[in-house]
């Protein structure tokens, strides 16, 4: 097992886990870890999604009675040398996008959603970038 900070998880509410599972392997490369009707998980590097369904305990609905669900503005980023060759690949399989790509000082971004409507934003730094640990 993994120490408790190796790996990042990411939980998104999803409507149907196996098409979330499915987009997450065609999109980006993730391995299929594991897909019930419930739950599903999916890893690539370091990263880790937990893709929780409405029937999952992560779907139970809060004490107030909201109920979670899909969709929002928080995301993970996808980092790439070519945004438009990736943004023109992403819509080649029909992924949905938000918005076209921008670009600012720190370099260009878009943002896509997954089959429930969770966002992944790609981003493309800008040539004088350099990440920071």
């Amino acid at each position: 097992m993994a120490a408790p900070f190796e790996t990042v998880n990411v939980r998104y509410m999803v409507d149907d886990v196996a098409a979330a599972v499915d987009w997450y392997v065609a999109c980006f490369g993730f391995e299929a870890v594991m897909s019930t009707p419930a739950f599903g998980s999916v890893a690539l590097g370091n990263l880790r999604l937990l893709l929780s369904g409405r029937a999952s305990s992560a779907g139970r609905p809060m004490p107030d009675g909201r109920q979670p669900e899909p969709g929002g503005w928080n995301r993970f980023q996808w980092i790439t040398d070519d945004i438009a060759a990736d943004a023109e690949r992403l819509r080649g399989l029909g992924v949905k996008f938000r918005n076209e790509i921008l670009s600012g000082p720190g370099g260009s971004q878009v943002l896509i959603e997954d089959p429930s409507g969770n966002v992944v934003e790609l981003f493309q730094p800008a040539a004088n970038w350099q990440p920071t640990r």
